[in-house]
């Protein structure tokens, strides 16, 4: 007896949506492999509100980061520096006013 879901999927590839945009392109181009990853990111929209999908958006962070050259590089170096140098600070104050609490 056949599966049901083979005749529902013959295929792996997604249907609609970036497939639409893309007709007559040549699916094996490295440019167009690329251009459809860019609608991919620019079409998803995880929640916000979970926490995956705060990490989702900071792998997106990330990635284009690392996309990223010149002064975009530099601008996303220097934020990620200011937020892991607030992370250190609130650190060395919690760890002191722990280290007071339990010696004084």
């Amino acid at each position: 007896m056949a599966s049901a879901r083979a005749d529902d999927a013959p295929d792996e590839r997604p249907q609609g949506g970036i497939d639409d945009e893309l007709i007559g392109l040549d699916p094996d181009d490295p440019e167009t492999r690329a251009f459809a990853e860019h609608l991919d990111r620019m079409q998803r929209q995880p929640p916000g509100f979970t926490v995956e999908g705060s990490l989702a958006g900071v792998e997106q962070f990330a990635d284009s980061a690392n996309r990223a050259g010149g002064l975009r590089r530099l601008t996303a170096v220097v934020v990620v520096s200011l937020i892991l140098l607030g992370v250190a600070v609130s650190i060395w104050y919690y760890l002191g006013d722990l280290v007071s609490v339990f010696f004084d």
